[in-house]
């Protein structure tokens, strides 16, 4: 066995840093609501949670043309990863490839009937859970507070 050293103590003043640890308080609970949120789709909705952020980003603007690539890039999935998931979602009726109009070689996405429905019973699955885990445990103000240090967060990071 090793013995102890100078930079172990500063490996371990490094992991216990408050910074470390704040970090690692937001990754935990955001890691641990998408995991209750995908559960609970999936029990109610036969859907996953990333199903559902398809159907958002495909319900959100009506009309608009979504490629698979923006919903790759939407999403932070490779293309191959986006293809399965859509090839999964098309299996079940929630979504249909068209051909893009001005170039035949993008494939456009968009929400069925079915998908619609299945999705308008997700949101409110959803919602159900956000407010139960993300919004009720803490003061309004302080929610409000939250959320807009979040916003500036995703903010700094999409500048750089």
């Amino acid at each position: 066995m090793e013995t102890w050293n100078r930079d172990d103590d500063e490996a371990a003043r490094a992991a216990h840093s408050p910074l470390v640890h704040d970090f690692g308080l937001l990754i935990k609970a955001a890691t641990r609501l998408e995991q209750r949120i995908d559960t609970v789709l999936r029990r109610e909705c036969a859907i996953s949670h990333t199903m559902f952020e398809v159907l958002i980003r495909l319900c959100r603007d009506p009309g608009e043309e979504v490629s698979q690539r923006r919903l790759a890039d939407d999403l932070t999935l490779t293309s191959s990863g986006i293809t399965r998931l859509i090839d999964r979602m098309e299996a079940v009726g929630l979504v249909r490839r068209v051909p893009a109009p001005e170039d035949r070689r993008s494939v456009l996405v968009e929400a069925t009937d079915r998908g619609r429905t299945v999705f308008l019973r997700a949101a409110a699955v959803h919602a159900e859970v956000v407010e139960k885990y993300f919004v009720a445990p803490v003061a309004p103000g302080d929610y409000r507070r939250m959320t807009g240090a979040l916003g500036e967060i995703g903010k700094a990071l999409s500048d750089t």
